[in-house]
């Protein structure tokens, strides 16, 4: 912090000083009472435990702060807690499995599917009724721990109370119909649960929320350019007298729904060009219609759709970063504004500062990291100072920025001058370059001899030489991992991923080389290990021994044309883990939940077999299948007769391979209206999550592309820009309003309902106003003076 914003200290009104415990008076002279308010340290030490605990979890501090809501505060936030909150959601969401219809069938095929064993009513009621008792405590926690007052205002809360409403008025149904019913709401809306317990799900719903104008605008496009060419095609492919001329017609435009259901599917290209073929047979200039439409709506339309989506999205992954740095450095600035409030701490001092053994005595009980809490732990013992200010205090927290760096154990020093050669030689790079050549040697030669064996039956095999270089390699890499560990010794062999995944390999394969010359003996010409069980020994051997290509993929990183790339999308993959995990959540246990349960109170029990109905729609007048539909295809699995064969079913749609079948099938077996369903779970799976995927790869990658080459070093501009983004956004992520000039006219017009909430809501207002500058001033103390300049905490 600059000196000109440390010099104004962060202090509740005058109002709230005495009595409040919370904080005091820096002032030279004491009243009687402040003298005695030494018990009052315990609960600033457990305010400035709970504050580094928010900064380490990326937590907002906006919450009651007394002696007894700490205590619950971070009851509720221990793993304890969490554990059984997320065990709770886990429970509810897998009851879709066993309930009735149940999932515990081995197939899903309606031709060979038997009975399946469906709970007694109460059985999975009485679960559900514990999990909302468990989501009932679990909003009640959270209301009092944000106070009434900022109750009101969260919408997720309220929405959490009316969904757990809905569900145990459901549930009460449920049981008065003794299970009968078929349509049970709660189970539509138990992916609520999941998804207002996760910020970062929030926080990627906002952000499509606020890209659905954009997108709206160029799917009314897309919409328009389907409707036009549908007209188009009916008029093009009208019906003539000539049967044999109106395939076209009768296959795909026969009527609106017939044609727009066409070409729908065709922007897909599922149906391509399997639509164009009748017509184009006929005249080949019928191409030209075809042709036009895919590239105005396929290649056009839904990449300018992609194109408004990453738009939107580019700097999301910073926006979050930077968003989870606002609250980190608010959390450890109310930390140290509270102990910088204990009793020991100099009243004479000009500048706010904190006793070393105050936060010593913090680090003690907060929960963190053990390797952050001993670096924190040796920079005090290093430092000189019994006190700290502002800046040395954030300063010692920037530990909790820092990635571990991983140390390996050093090398064994061998006193042998033969040893330490041979230390040398076999802990070289280029020993591990010669493994991965043997290792591509060993794929070459099982190839050459799978493929000269390929069209051999099993008794004419011969699986000598096979046996023979699969012996030699295995000996080959026992004996590399063996001259490793020499090299480099036991604890540093170890301390590379590669080398235990190499190490465990060559363990697996020696165990069952031993076991199978244990049953079948030593190879020899015309060795042909019996086939017993699903794997015989050999074949697993077999089996495992492809997995040392791996040993070859090594090398890679190392080439220096490809390490660039190689290394971008290794930290891709490792700093997309987060964000593609909120997104696989958002689709596979929100969308598709919630899908899924919809499609089986729509379609339960619609596709039967064809020997108990009939097949007319579906059979040429000689009785044959026709080509191409459910029934020749024998998708029977791919129904919504059970939660799991919905979730396949929703799947194999989403991929958008033939998912015409589909939209005919259920059409025919339910209601032309399920084309509806159909094409809105393409929308939002195919159209919109797919496209966000791509956004937030698009953006990783270019992000870690442009600073592995170094195009542009982090200059002043773009630092400067990064804080602005920050700051303009911090009111906005903290969920938080600031106060104008008008709330301050109307400030005193109401109490407040109580001191913990009122003192920690006072803490952040003084906070944003230190960061967020004059505009925040003005509201609070209704004055004009220009505000220091904001600075990064």
């Amino acid at each position: 912090m600059e000196a000109g914003a440390e010099a104004e200290p962060l202090l509740p009104p005058r109002r709230w000083r005495a009595g409040r415990g919370l904080w005091r008076e820096r002032s030279g002279a004491r009243s009687a009472a402040e003298d005695g308010a030494g018990a009052n340290n315990d609960l600033y030490i457990n305010q400035a435990i709970v504050f580094i605990e928010d900064a380490i979890q990326y937590r907002s501090i906006n919450h009651r702060v007394d002696s007894k809501s700490l205590w619950l505060y971070r009851w509720y936030y221990s793993r304890t807690c969490q554990w059984i909150l997320s065990l709770i959601i886990t429970v509810i969401l897998a009851l879709a499995f066993i309930e009735e219809p149940s999932s515990l069938t081995v197939t899903s095929d309606v031709r060979f599917r038997l009975p399946a064993w469906n709970p007694p009513c109460g059985l999975t009621e009485s679960i559900e009724l514990l999990c909302f008792l468990g989501f009932m405590v679990d909003v009640s926690v959270k209301s009092y721990l944000i106070g009434w007052k900022e109750f009101w205002k969260n919408k997720w809360l309220m929405a959490y109370i009316l969904t757990l409403i809905v569900s145990l008025a459901d549930w009460i149904v449920s049981l008065s119909f003794f299970c009968k019913e078929s349509v049970r709401i709660r189970r539509i809306l138990r992916p609520f649960f999941l998804l207002q317990n996760s910020s970062m799900m929030k926080k990627t719903l906002k952000s499509i929320n606020s890209t659905l104008p954009e997108m709206a605008s160029v799917l009314l496009l897309l919409a328009v350019h389907l409707s036009l060419f549908t007209m188009f095609a009916m008029l093009l492919f009208a019906r003539t007298k000539d049967n044999q001329q109106d395939k076209e017609w009768v296959v795909y435009f026969r009527n609106l729904p017939d044609s727009l259901t066409s070409l729908l599917v065709l922007l897909t290209t599922a149906n391509n060009p399997d639509v164009m073929i009748p017509a184009y047979s006929k005249n080949r200039a019928y191409s030209i219609f075809f042709i036009l439409f895919t590239v105005l709506g396929n290649l056009f339309l839904m990449n300018l759709l992609t194109a408004i989506i990453y738009n939107q999205f580019r700097g999301y992954l910073l926006k979050s970063v930077q968003s989870s740095l606002f609250r980190r450095r608010l959390g450890i600035r109310a930390a140290f504004e509270v102990l910088s409030s204990l009793k020991e701490t100099p009243a004479s001092a000009q500048q706010s500062c904190v006793s070393v053994g105050a936060l010593l005595q913090v680090l003690q009980k907060a929960e963190m990291d053990s390797r952050c809490k001993q670096a924190i732990m040796r920079s005090l013992k290093m430092c000189s100072c019994d006190q700290l200010s502002a800046v040395q205090f954030q300063k010692l927290f920037e530990e909790l920025d820092k990635d571990a760096i991983k140390q390996h154990p050093p090398s064994p020093e061998y006193q042998s001058h033969f040893v330490q050669k041979m230390q040398f030689a076999f802990g070289h790079p280029c020993f591990g370059y010669l493994g991965n050549v043997v290792a591509l040697a060993n794929i070459i030669s099982m190839c050459v001899v799978l493929v000269m064996d390929a069209d051999k039956q099993p008794s004419e095999r011969d699986d000598f030489f096979l046996g023979a270089i699969n012996c030699f390699f295995i000996l080959y890499y026992l004996l590399e991992m063996l001259l490793k560990i020499l090299a480099m010794g036991l604890k540093r062999y170890l301390s590379y991923p590669s080398n235990r995944f190499d190490g465990l390999l060559t363990v697996i394969l020696l165990i069952l080389e031993i076991a199978t010359f244990a049953v079948y003996g030593f190879p020899h010409p015309g060795w042909r290990p019996e086939f017993i069980g699903l794997l015989s020994l050999w074949d697993m051997v077999r089996l495992v021994n492809m997995l040392i290509v791996f040993r070859f993929l090594r090398i890679i990183p190392n080439m220096k044309f490809m390490a660039l790339v190689v290394t971008t999308l290794l930290d891709l993959v490792k700093n997309l883990r987060a964000f593609a995990g909120i997104l696989v959540y958002l689709v596979f246990q929100v969308v598709f939940y919630a899908f899924a349960i919809t499609g089986i109170m729509l379609f339960k029990g619609a596709v039967v077999p064809l020997g108990n109905t009939s097949a007319a729609n579906t059979t040429h007048d000689n009785g044959t299948l026709q080509c191409g539909t459910y029934e020749q295809l024998e998708y029977w699995p791919n129904n919504f007769d059970d939660f799991a064969a919905a979730v396949v079913t929703l799947w194999d749609v989403m991929v958008v391979n033939n998912w015409q079948v589909f939209l005919d099938a259920y059409s025919r077996y339910s209601s032309p209206w399920a084309k509806i369903y159909f094409v809105a779970w393409w929308l939002i799976s195919s159209v919109i999550w797919v496209n966000l995927f791509v956004a937030l790869l698009l953006e990783n990658f270019i992000h870690k592309w442009d600073r592995r080459c170094q195009r542009e070093s982090l200059s002043d501009i773009e630092y400067q820009r990064t804080v602005e983004l920050m700051f303009r956004m911090g009111e906005e992520v903290l969920g938080l309003r600031g106060t104008t000039a008008e709330g301050g006219k109307n400030k005193g017009k109401k109490k407040r309902e109580d001191e913990g909430s009122d003192a920690c809501s006072w803490l952040i207002m003084k906070l944003r106003v230190r960061c967020f500058g004059r505009t925040y001033r003005r509201g609070v103390d209704g004055k004009t003076a220009p505000a220091p300049t904001p600075a990064v905490m």
